[in-house]
């Protein structure tokens, strides 16, 4: 029998169409331990806030969407903040999802608090979300070193789940051609990589930042252009098997 745990989210989405195949059931996790200079929803980020939920309750709300699931070829994507900060509770759900015979997938930066190897044998698919591709880099963005990724994307590796790439590009920072020839050697490395998408920078966070009276890092950098983005996506696709 598995033990009911009790864990921290932010919200619910309960329709969500970007965040895997399918329609999903999105558990926002709260709870943080990077500070992305272009996070866009940084009440995630204090793990006290949000509401406490148990483990029970919660996999029975997800199961009243199983029809849509069935239907659509989708699933339930626990997200964040950062899912894998909270990894006992992130544990029992995937193992309570699996058993239920829906699909899984973890929306993360990789960054968390270890267990990776025995939560990836019940995760379906990762939607990894790469910040940058060298320590200097990962750490102007997030405060934080690249070892914690290096550590994730080892146990990823050892894992049979899908991997979809995701690299948010930010104007007069990660923009340039150089950068994406680097972040496409990366790629090689990545087992099971079924997709990569470059997300293109957006400042809809900054009223946010301004309600949590929190300064905004990137204050002026305009939004990322679509032409520029569709000329690295070019870059990227050179990649044979995308």
């Amino acid at each position: 029998m598995i033990e009911c745990r009790r864990g921290r989210i932010h919200s619910i989405e309960s329709m969500g169409l970007v965040d895997g195949p399918g329609i999903r059931t999105v558990i926002f996790f709260q709870g943080c331990s990077l500070r992305c200079i272009y996070c866009h929803n940084p009440d995630t980020w204090d793990r006290k806030l949000g509401y406490e939920v148990n483990s029970v309750e919660l996999i029975k709300k997800i199961i009243r969407y199983k029809p849509y699931f069935e239907k659509s070829g989708g699933g339930v994507t626990f997200s964040g903040g950062e899912c894998l900060d909270q990894e006992e509770f992130l544990l029992e759900l995937l193992k309570r999802c699996k058993e239920e015979g829906i699909h899984t997938a973890i929306d993360t930066s990789g960054y968390g608090r270890g267990n990776y190897e025995e939560i990836l044998k019940y995760t379906d698919l990762v939607l990894l979300d790469i910040k940058h591709i060298n320590d200097k880099g990962y750490r102007r963005i997030t405060n934080c070193g690249i070892s914690g990724l290096e550590k994730f994307i080892e146990a990823l590796n050892n894992s049979n789940s899908k991997v979809w790439m995701r690299h948010v590009v930010i104007p007069g920072i990660t923009d340039n051609e150089e950068h994406m020839e680097s972040f496409r050697e990366i790629l090689y490395k990545i087992k099971n990589l079924d997709k990569v998408q470059l997300l293109p920078y957006h400042s809809m966070g900054v009223e946010k930042y301004k309600k949590l009276h929190i300064s905004y890092p990137l204050k002026g950098v305009k939004d990322m252009d679509e032409e520029r983005l569709d000329k690295l996506n070019s870059i990227i696709k050179k990649v044979s098997s995308f």
